[in-house]
Parts: structure tokens; sequence; C-alpha cells
């Protein structure tokens, strides 16, 4: 049984402080910060999950290659995208795939699906995600 306290709506959970955060799918802030795109964010003091969210698909074009000083991984959860890292060719991805990028290498994507929905970890923790808020 969880009490209220443990359960809330909230723009981005951080769990920090010797706190845990519980964050249902259904009661996360969904912040749609671009046309097509929605995340959900929940943090500690040095990692952070996104749950990405993307419904405007297929593209005709990829996405811009952009890079960060954060380590990332990634799990493609459904859909299917075009994945572009420096240094790789081109390669489709789906449901069940992952990828590992270090900091400051260029990286992008192309949303092959109608929607997918991808789950991006980094550290540190992106503060350009929070700035938002």
């Amino acid at each position: 049984m969880t009490s209220s306290g443990q359960l809330q709506a909230t723009r981005h959970a951080a769990a920090t402080a010797g706190k845990a955060v519980i964050c249902p799918f259904e009661t996360a802030y969904a912040e749609h910060f671009r046309p097509g795109f929605t995340r959900r964010i929940v943090y500690t003091g040095s990692l952070m999950m996104v749950v990405l969210d993307i419904d405007n698909g297929p593209w005709q074009e990829p996405d811009p290659p952009h890079s960060h000083p954060h380590e990332q991984t990634a799990y493609v959860v459904e859909g299917e995208v075009l994945f572009f890292c420096e240094g790789f060719a081109p390669i489709t991805l789906k449901a069940g795939d992952t990828y590992a990028i270090p900091p400051n290498i260029p990286h992008g994507i192309k949303l092959l699906s109608k929607t997918a929905r991808l789950i991006d970890c980094f550290t540190p923790i992106r503060q350009d995600f929070l700035s938002n808020a």
C-alpha cells in the first residue's frame, strides 16, 4: 500500500537526499517540448532517465546530428528509427534494440514508423532538460 505522499504528478521527479521517487506513467508530467515530441523525466543527483515519445513520423529527413557532454544509453521500446552516429553506418533500430554513446559524439535519428518510444539515460543529468521547468 502506498501513501499519497509517495505518488505525485510532478514536472520532473528527482530522487535526491536519500529519498526515492515513484512516478507512475499515468501521473508523470508529460513535457511537450517541440511538435511531435513528449518527454517524462526522473533523475537522481547524477543519473537521468527520459521516456521519449515521438508521434509525428515517418520523417522525410533525419533530425540534424547533435552532441552533448553527457554519456547516453538508449533503449527502443517501440517503433523503428534509423540511428546515425559518427564512425558508424546508419542502422535501423527497432523495439528491443539499444545503443550507448560516449560524450561529445555526434548522433541523431530519423523516425521510420508513425510513432516511437525511446528510453534515454544520461549521466551526469541534463540540466538543459530541467532548465525549462
